[in-house]
């Protein structure tokens, strides 16, 4: 009969087996986890790339009809016309004089509103997830939020203030006249 040592050295032996099986394991599923987000995440900058060079092209389909007017017939007028877009698209307008935040959609409105309502305080992705009503905690959450707080800093409506650090701008003089 074996010794109580011997018995209770193999169970523990067995059992470090076991933790060092499960580890591997859950190295394996973290990393097919962050390949996974990471897929999801270039996905979804791609659908509002798209969305954007669509709405890009819109904008410039009025320079188009003044070609027209002129006598040209242009490239796009020999394609057929699009199926209409049933769905709001996802485009942000650029902040000039005099255009609203009402020009924005639904998401931008609810960060610029949140902004506003912050005052000067600098917001990170991860607070604009929360603004939104997302889980922070999922990190393609995050960084929508931060896809979007990017969108708005390249259409003028916020700053960077600091790489992850995002306000509403300061009005300069001209905005003060």
């Amino acid at each position: 009969m074996p010794s109580m040592r011997a018995v209770l050295e193999r169970r523990e032996k067995a059992a470090v087996v076991r933790v060092e099986e499960l580890r591997a394991e859950f190295e394996r599923v973290r990393a097919a986890l962050a390949d996974a987000e990471e897929e999801l995440n270039h996905r979804v900058i791609g659908l509002e790339q798209y969305l954007e060079a669509l709405a890009e092209q819109d904008v410039s389909g009025g320079a188009e009809a003044s070609e027209a007017a002129a006598g040209e017939v242009p490239l796009a007028a020999q394609r057929p016309a699009p199926a209409p877009v049933t769905e709001p698209r996802r485009t942000v307008a650029r902040k000039q004089d005099g255009v609203s935040v009402e020009a924005l959609g639904p998401d931008y409105r609810r960060i610029m509103a949140a902004f506003t309502k912050a005052g000067g305080d600098s917001v990170t992705a991860r607070q604009a997830a929360v603004m939104l009503g997302w889980d922070p905690a999922v990190a393609t959450r995050v960084e929508g939020a931060r896809g979007r707080l990017k969108r708005l800093v390249e259409r003028g409506w916020l700053v960077e203030e600091r790489p992850g650090r995002f306000t509403l701008p300061v009005p300069g003089p001209a905005a003060a006249a």
